[in-house]
């Protein structure tokens, strides 16, 4: 996990637990459990997938209850099978129990994603051809999706609307139309315009436009919504014009359409249902019997 996802990590986690208990306390936990009672929880994969956020176990009691021990037996990104235990937590079985919601949902969530990821990159079945998230993340969730991403296999597109210049059909719309320009004219607009090293990419919706903007060699080309027939001639212009331009599909995607988009030779294809719906696999916590407890799983 890269340093500034901790940072929304810590963030994301201190508002989760404010969500839980604002400026009070676990009102259940406090009237039923002795604060002195201590116990050992694993957490357990119920189905198989792909685990992501594991690593923020440790942060959410760093910030509940340092003193609970944190013993992680999978890495992000690793394949998980049912009943396989992610990790086992000792200590107070209050700051367990208060802390288990919290855990469980960065976990199914990142874990949903990362999981789907992987799916989409198993069915594509070509490692030439990368598997992208897109922006289409839940509010303030970006950085954590994007890194499950990375734990299902997937690559990163870009994070937000700063760091890499992509051109839409609307931003041609508005610029192209009043201004009476093409749109070999807005890529030379913009790379003569954007940050040197930015990435440029343009989007398109015909073969027609895509040979239109070849010859001014943006570093992508997206193609919106094409067929696999029209990918692959889009495939072949790009090798005959200009080979270095990295050509993405995006639009349509499926786990059932993924590897004949794969197959027409495309570098990247852009899913948002990696990140907006990916269903959160489940996993959950298993108390370990003990003659303090009387626990054998808690729900």
């Amino acid at each position: 996990m890269q340093s500034h996802e901790l940072l929304d990590a810590r963030r994301l986690i201190r508002q989760a637990l404010s969500e839980d208990l604002v400026d009070s306390f676990d009102i259940t936990t406090r009237l039923l459990i002795p604060g002195e009672a201590r116990g050992t929880v694993r957490v357990v994969a119920r189905k198989p997938g792909v685990l992501a956020g594991g690593e923020l176990i440790p942060l959410v009691f760093q910030d509940l209850d340092p003193d609970v021990e944190c013993r992680i037996a999978v890495r992000d990104g690793e394949t998980l099978s049912p009943g396989q235990c992610v990790a086992t937590l000792s200590g107070s079985i209050s700051s367990l129990l208060t802390g288990e919601r919290t855990v469980l949902n960065f976990l199914t969530l990142l874990s949903g994603v990362a999981s789907l990821t992987h799916l989409y990159v198993t069915a594509a079945n070509r490692p030439e051809t990368q598997i992208l998230d897109t922006r289409k993340t839940l509010p303030g969730l970006r950085s954590l999706q994007k890194y499950a991403v990375r734990c299902g296999g997937g690559v990163n597109h870009r994070v937000g609307l700063y760091d890499a210049v992509l051109v839409k059909d609307n931003h041609l719309a508005a610029w192209c139309g009043p201004f009476q320009k093409s749109l070999a004219d807005a890529v030379r607009h913009v790379r003569a315009s954007a940050p040197i090293g930015m990435v440029v990419e343009f989007e398109v919706d015909s073969l027609q436009q895509l040979q239109e903007i070849l010859p001014e060699s943006p570093d992508i080309v997206l193609l919106d919504n094409m067929s696999p027939a029209e990918l692959e001639e889009a495939v072949a212009l790009r090798n005959r014009i200009a080979p270095a331009v990295q050509l993405e599909a995006s639009g349509g995607v499926s786990l059932e359409t993924v590897a004949r988009i794969a197959a027409t030779g495309v570098d990247r294809i852009s899913v948002g249902a990696l990140t907006h719906s990916a269903a959160a696999l489940d996993l959950g916590f298993d108390w370990e019997e003990s003659a303090e407890t009387g626990f054998s799983q808690l729900v």
